[in-house]
């Protein structure tokens, strides 16, 4: 009999999706668990770990004796490691059982060391695109799952549907044909709490003409896994979506709908030692703001796509002229891997006609950017992190999705929310340049400043002492402290 002494703290074991956007989330939510007197270990991939130290330095995970981190291996060959990995590779790899075996023993040699400094594993907060292993090995422990996901309530909604668009014959399609013919025109009305969508407003993954291919099935798995956590949450907050909350809520037993997640924690004093943890796998470029201090007000137009969006060369030369024909100051974020198969080399002409006016960077703090006051727009591909920055700085956006629940954001942003315009795939510098000079300078972009500024309100509200993503938070703390499977 073992007469070590245990600690009675909660211990939740937070696992992101291994893509940026997603470790992001993962890491404030863990945090904020962090705060409610939770022990945490951070479970990420060994190449992003890697990463993380290339870019955040060695020590930065020194001094946590109660937020650690640990790893697993993706089974993954070797790659660069300045570019995100390739989804479909990852999404197999999870399909294949990868991660299963490491992730299981992981908890239970957590458990297993269990001693007064590191407590039993109580729980695990997995991201929803893990389920199809996070429950298994929970399970096979008997620790109780929540499921975060990363998205907007109205995105998981539509990765939902998968399984009915198989059923009722739209997915997959044809053939290729039927991404230009119209089809994705049809009106999809028969999603509770979701109005005015169209089918090609659902997550992009379901427009294959392949019933087997992997991101498809393993998003459709992930999505139905939930109804097997013991909870899940949602990176949103009441007043943004209630109708499609709503619904959910009718679907599933325990529904918290918990964001904007920085909002939190701007409310609580983070120790130092935990804010030296950041969240970016890229070397931020601190000078951004420093260039942004020397402009005027609400007169930049700052630019970024993302951590995984690929564009071809044309499109970067596009997006090119268009900004350096609306005469706008921007702030330009490219990424090593922003061009398909190519580095991003912008036309020198471009460059030295608006040396004066524009900065290109590779990585910024974003959420420092979308707060200064020199940003008066935001040009995003509407990834939900983006979005519900902007949304919290009050910046309106043109919305350029590409892919995954990006169609959905910027359906609900453009139609719904009255925050965001719409820009064609087929990018135009001629439409560019119009679509700047509307959210700079125009009535319309006058018009979604003050919606901007309006759901700004409302999220600081959700996030008060007494709103709705505060006391959801509290819920789920108290969930998570009582739960057994």
């Amino acid at each position: 009999m073992s007469s070590r002494v245990v600690s009675d703290k909660p211990h939740a074991v937070c696992i992101p999706y291994p893509h940026q956007s997603h470790m992001k989330a993962s890491l404030k939510l863990a945090k904020l668990l962090h705060q409610k007197g939770f022990h945490i270990t951070f479970v990420n991939t060994e190449f992003n770990h890697k990463r993380f130290l290339k870019s955040r330095g060695p020590d930065f995970l020194d001094g946590l004796p109660d937020f650690h981190f640990q790893t697993i291996p993706d089974g993954l060959p070797p790659s660069d490691s300045d570019v995100s990995q390739d989804s479909p590779s990852l999404c197999q790899s999870i399909r294949s059982g990868n991660f299963l075996v490491p992730f299981r023993n992981l908890l239970a040699k957590l458990n297993d060391s269990a001693s007064s400094n590191i407590p039993p594993v109580t729980c695990v907060v997995s991201d929803g695109f893990l389920s199809t292993f996070t429950i298994t090995a929970a399970e096979d422990l008997g620790i109780p799952v929540i499921l975060f996901w990363t998205l907007s309530a109205c995105g998981f909604m539509g990765f939902y549907q998968y399984r009915a668009l198989l059923e009722k014959g739209l997915a997959p399609l044809k053939d290729e044909s039927d991404l230009t013919n119209g089809y994705l025109d049809i009106s999809i009305d028969w999603i509770k709490g979701m109005k005015d969508i169209r089918l090609k407003d659902l997550p992009t993954f379901f427009r294959i003409t392949d019933a087997n291919d992997t991101v498809f099935n393993l998003t459709m798995e992930a999505a139905e896994g939930s109804s097997k956590a013991l909870a899940i949450v949602i990176h949103t907050f009441d007043a943004l979506e209630q109708d499609v909350l709503d619904a959910l809520s009718s679907m599933f037993p325990r529904v918290y709908s918990i964001g904007p997640l920085q909002l939190l924690l701007n409310r609580i004093s983070e120790e130092s030692r935990l804010k030296s943890i950041g969240y970016s796998i890229w070397k931020e470029e601190p000078e951004c703001l420093q260039w942004l201090d020397s402009k005027e007000p609400e007169s930049v137009i700052y630019v970024n796509f993302g951590s995984i969006v690929v564009m071809t060369p044309q499109q970067l030369v596009e997006f090119s002229w268009g900004l350096a024909n609306s005469r706008h100051c921007f702030l330009w974020i490219i990424r090593p891997d922003l061009v398909a198969g190519d580095n991003a080399i912008l036309p020198p002409e471009f460059v030295a006609e608006t040396k004066e006016r524009g900065l290109l960077a590779s990585w910024c703090p974003q959420e420092q950017v979308l707060n200064h006051p020199s940003v008066g727009g935001f040009l995003t591909h509407s990834g939900w992190n983006s979005i519900l920055e902007s949304l919290s700085a009050g910046v309106p956006m043109i919305c350029w999705p590409v892919l995954a629940d990006q169609q959905t954001n910027c359906r609900y942003a453009s139609k719904h929310w009255g925050i965001g315009m719409e820009i064609d795939n087929d990018v135009k510098r001629d439409e560019v340049e119009r679509l700047v000079r509307e959210i700079m300078d125009g009535e319309q972009g006058m018009k979604m400043k003050m919606k901007a500024r309006e759901w700004k309100k409302m999220a600081e509200e959700a996030t008060g002492p007494d709103g709705s993503s505060s006391m959801n938070l509290d819920k789920l703390v108290k969930q998570l402290s009582v739960s057994k499977v």
